[in-house]
């Protein structure tokens, strides 16, 4: 049964939101997904470029984290993730993003599509892209004195050195707004994990969304990822501070409830919690990991603590 009937906007992109998806799939079926559309990789990007479409992988996956826990749910979510494995041009690519891409280019409406293959999936909410135009991230960064600019997530992701600008090309993108209004009508919002410059930060930055979440009435969850000292990832050598100084760097007037981490970040006296209380907040710390050797959100940890967090103030 689930916990409530509030509507709960989870904001994200890649494995960070599926893991948050699936997390708060269990606990309300009024679940909005809104996805990133700047991935230029893989089998998204390839698409993304034949048919000139939204890149379909980050969607594809939150479909798939909102497939309900049953055999029909549990069949199509790994349908929808399965990969062709060939030496032709079909290598790589997931069965989910043709699909997507098959209604996307028959039919010409992004939102539509979604909203068709969820019915098929019989998904808990729906997903939504950010925008209707796939989007290109691009950055400047410092290294040892020297600022370079590189454009496309891959690119972003790859690049090394302190970030000094983050912009989305093109510059005013519109907003979806089936988006908007989930925004507007939510009771909650969560924003993470995932990529910090890629799969978080792309929210902030698609200015009409980010007047959404500045301005929606919504409790506000900012999911923060869970260290990884071996990681190659951009902007992971980082403290939680810096995530969160470069977030406010873009959205001054930011204001959250809770700032949700992991158990082993320790941030008692520590500048993390001064800021985050300065947003209106209040640092909450569960175990969240999968286990010891991985450095990824597990989705039933997660619920525990999103559980937790709802029930407190449910009761209130």
């Amino acid at each position: 049964m689930p916990l409530t009937n509030q509507k709960v906007v989870c904001l994200g992109g890649g494995h960070g939101l599926a893991a948050t998806l699936s997390a708060m799939r269990d606990l309300t079926k009024e679940v909005t997904a809104i996805v990133t559309v700047a991935d230029n990789g893989g089998s998204s990007g390839r698409l993304r470029t034949e048919f000139n479409s939204l890149p379909p992988g980050d969607l594809r996956m939150a479909l798939a984290a909102l497939c309900s826990d049953d055999d029909w749910g549990r069949s199509w979510a790994q349908i929808m993730q399965y990969r062709f494995t060939s030496d032709g041009p079909m290598d790589n690519h997931a069965i989910g993003n043709l699909l997507l891409t098959a209604l996307w280019d028959r039919d010409g409406d992004p939102v539509k599509g979604l909203a068709r293959v969820g019915d098929l999936l019989q998904v808990v909410g729906k997903v939504l892209p950010m925008a209707l135009e796939p989007l290109d991230i691009e950055a400047t960064f410092n290294i040892n004195g020297e600022m370079k600019t590189v454009q496309g997530q891959i690119e972003v992701a790859a690049a090394r050195g302190e970030v000094s600008q983050l912009r989305i090309i093109p510059q005013k993108p519109k907003a979806t707004p089936e988006a908007i209004s989930a925004l507007n009508q939510a009771d909650w919002i969560t924003v993470g994990p995932g990529s910090w410059l890629s799969s978080v930060m792309p929210h902030f930055l698609l200015k009409e969304q980010a007047d959404a979440i500045t301005s929606a009435k919504a409790k506000k969850i900012l999911i923060f990822n869970l260290p990884d000292p071996t990681t190659s990832e951009e902007y992971a050598d980082l403290s939680l501070t810096d995530h969160l100084q470069f977030v406010l760097k873009h959205l001054p007037n930011l204001k959250f409830d809770y700032a949700l981490v992991d158990l082993s970040i320790n941030t008692n006296n520590s500048g993390f919690e001064k800021l985050v209380n300065s947003c209106g907040g209040q640092v909450v710390a569960f175990d969240l990991a999968e286990n010891d050797q991985t450095f990824h959100h597990d989705s039933k940890k997660l619920s525990l603590a999103f559980r937790h967090i709802l029930q407190e103030n449910l009761l209130r």
